[in-house]
């Protein structure tokens, strides 16, 4: 007699299961931080540590009976000064922040041209691309500044141009191809 045996193995590692899940609960924390808060916070404890420093340095000359008193006051100014500067140090971190990202993108983007710069000398095809796509912002920005009744007349003039590369010749790509 014949029997038949069915075993049923897991289709996922229980290992790479958790391991996913780890990862996974990793980013919906990373998701929750706010690195402005962090930065106004620091903002903040700086802006409090000046002032207690002053406080302190106008209380110093104080006798040592009214040591209690000045422990009162110099915590009444670090919570009065935490209470005025919380928004503006928040608001200022915010804009930090926001200006790190437009500089770091703006150096990311410089790098970016480089390299496809850099890729176009090398490479000729690379070269008549960058080519062709130039051609056309031109005439996409002279049939924004031309009336809509040339604009036909000047985009069929400004194709049938070549692309002149020295001794080469290149052609845009046709409107066909875009």
């Amino acid at each position: 007699m014949t029997s038949f045996v069915n075993i049923n193995y897991p289709a996922e590692h229980p290992g790479v299961v958790r391991f996913e899940s780890a990862v996974g609960a990793a980013r919906e924390l990373r998701k929750g931080f706010d690195s402005t808060r962090g930065l106004a916070g620091l903002l903040l404890a700086a802006i409090v540590a000046a002032m207690v420093v002053v406080a302190d340095q106008l209380v110093e000359n104080w006798a040592e009976g009214h040591l209690l008193v000045v422990w009162v006051a110099m915590w009444a100014v670090a919570f009065s000064v935490m209470a005025l500067f919380a928004g503006t140090a928040r608001q200022l971190a915010a804009r930090v922040l926001t200006a790190l990202d437009a500089w770091s993108s703006a150096i990311a983007q410089a790098r970016a041209d480089v390299r496809l710069w850099e890729a176009a000398k090398a490479d000729p095809r690379v070269m008549a691309d960058l080519q062709g796509a130039m051609a056309r912002q031109e005439n996409m920005d002279e049939a924004a500044a031309l009336p809509s009744v040339a604009v036909a007349a000047a985009v069929k003039a400004r194709e049938a141009r070549p692309i002149d590369l020295g001794s080469r010749v290149l052609r845009a790509y046709p409107s066909y191809y875009i």
